[in-house]
């Protein structure tokens, strides 16, 4: 019994909650599989044949850019304890929001809560230590600054890689790994700490559960604006835009729809009753969207048939729609995101494409439309159906070690003195459209931010490497161009190219050596 009483080796703090850390952990996991593999398979699959080594190395890339920025400086930009105009210190607000008591300037409290002071997440005391981020400024973290950092990452690595998709066929690989990690460090940590890390928006009451605002919508205007500035892709491969392999693009998408799981549901950070309905309400939605699209393709179209890459991008509506409010809408709420966003997204990829400026622009794989136009969507009808009975947090009693101790399911869900239980409340319960309005506000800033930020980047990358996009001779031929390799070799292109020969050390033309195990002789020498 005297041993239990003395100190002795264990494997976490008492702060530290292994349930919150795994499923964390796991979340994040989900998330970067939809990366890598599943977008990057996703993408591939649905560009020319002679695109799709460019579309794999431009995702593996740009994966390992945000990674290397994010541990270095633009995790604590996104998600730090303590901003650089001070509103935020230390993981707490020093300000009221300005419709509080308290309140500074609009101008002046915006810019202290702007971004987050950049700062290196590598030693040992931010890889091992308790996580402390404004982004929750009431229950403390159960789980290490890393574990948060690693979660967030995944975030930060795929909004990139979704508007790829808006500039493949044309934009240098070159121009590719300059523009990821300026637009993190630019665009995706400010418009994270705003909404996410406790900035701004965060204090002023907009909401965006796990990335309607700050990926999707981000991520399709950026695409479109960076579409824009490359000008289009050969009016060849705008005619002959035929995917290369439907079978792989089904498993791309299939990782999408699971991973995405891991996206909403790990975004209460706590393994709680509140991610598992984020789970369901972004699986409904989704199922939703892929029916809807898939409907309206065989009933509104000329060819009134359903097609596969119609149900994908059904299915990507519903995820990117159910987004912003996984957590906070109940399963009516989910099934109306989930038909309302793909409805409005297929009406404008069908007749809003047609229209000035969209005509004039070649985003290549509409990502304006299936995350832009969807993310905006789903996070605007939160402030109409954001159910205040599905809790988030409720009120309970805390342990001295941050643990959550002797709550009922009673008290949990019930405002006390000193507790009230956060959840979301839309115009359709509420009969205010307050909630409406912050996510309008937050809308119009978050496009404004990323297009201005977007050009100009894309403008001075143009600058440094005379000419962000490729010449057409290169666009011609595409992967064997660029990288040397292709992802469906034939022998006649790989022996025009002589890259294949290179690669095996053999002069163009020749044959390979007999392997010294071989006994029969080259074919030409037999009797």
């Amino acid at each position: 019994m005297h041993l239990l009483a003395g100190a002795v080796q264990v494997p976490y703090p008492s702060w530290l909650n292994p349930g919150d850390n795994t499923w964390q952990l796991v979340a994040a996991t989900f998330v970067g599989l939809m990366s890598l593999p599943g977008l990057a398979v996703l993408y591939a699959s649905i560009v020319q044949k002679k695109w799709a080594v460019n579309v794999l190395a431009m995702m593996f890339a740009g994966f390992s850019l945000v990674l290397v920025a994010w541990v270095l400086w633009s995790y604590k930009m996104g998600f730090g304890a303590t901003s650089l105009g001070g509103g935020v210190h230390n993981g707490l607000w020093t300000q009221q929001p300005t419709s509080g008591v308290n309140h500074v300037g609009t101008l002046k409290h915006f810019f202290e809560n702007f971004v987050g002071k950049p700062g290196q997440i590598t030693n040992a005391a931010n890889e091992q230590g308790q996580a402390v981020s404004a982004a929750n400024t009431v229950i403390p973290f159960h789980f290490p600054t890393v574990t948060l950092a690693f979660f967030q990452f995944v975030f930060a690595a795929i909004t990139p890689l979704l508007f790829l998709g808006s500039v493949v066929g044309r934009i240098k690989f070159s121009a590719w790994c300059l523009l990821v990690p300026l637009w993190s460090t630019f665009v995706y940590a400010i418009d994270a700490f705003l909404l996410w890390g406790g900035g701004y928006f965060a204090q002023e009451g907009s909401l965006d559960f796990s990335g309607g605002f700050v990926i999707h919508m981000s991520a399709g205007v950026s695409g479109f604006v960076a579409a824009w500035v490359l000008g289009p892709r050969l009016l060849r491969d705008r005619q002959h835009a035929l995917p290369n392999n439907l079978v792989m693009a089904a498993v791309g998408a299939g990782i999408l729809w699971l991973g995405w799981n891991g996206f909403n549901g790990g975004d209460p950070y706590y393994a709680g009753a509140d991610a598992a309905a984020a789970v369901i309400n972004t699986n409904l939605a989704t199922a939703v969207g892929v029916l809807v699209w898939m409907g309206m393709d065989a009933w509104l179209t000329r060819a009134r048939k359903p097609t596969f890459l119609g149900g994908v991008n059904g299915m990507i509506c519903g995820l990117v729609g159910i987004t912003p409010c996984a957590g906070w809408v109940n399963g009516w709420g989910a099934i109306a995101v989930g038909a309302i966003a793909t409805a409005i997204v297929w009406v404008a990829w069908n007749y809003l494409s047609k229209v000035r400026p969209f005509s004039k622009v070649d985003d290549a794989l509409g990502v304006v439309y299936t995350h832009g136009i969807a993310g905006l969507t789903g996070g605007l009808l939160l402030g109409i159906f954001g159910d205040p009975n599905m809790i988030q947090y409720g009120c309970g009693t805390l342990g001295v070690n941050g643990q959550v101790i002797n709550t009922s399911a009673q008290a949990y869900a019930n405002t006390s003195s000193s507790c009230t239980p956060f959840s979301v409340g839309g115009l359709m319960y509420t009969g205010s459209a307050h909630q409406l309005w912050e996510q309008f506000r937050a809308a119009v800033f978050v496009i404004f931010w990323s297009a201005v930020v977007t050009f100009i980047l894309m403008k001075l990358i143009g600058l440094v490497l005379r000419g962000a996009r490729y010449k057409p001779e290169t666009l011609e031929v595409g992967d064997l161009a660029i990288h040397d390799e292709e992802a469906f070799p034939e022998e006649n292109i790989a022996v025009r190219s002589g890259g294949a020969f290179e690669m095996a050390g053999l002069a163009v033309g020749s044959t390979s050596p007999p392997l010294a195990s071989d006994p029969s002789p080259p074919l030409g020498e037999r009797a």
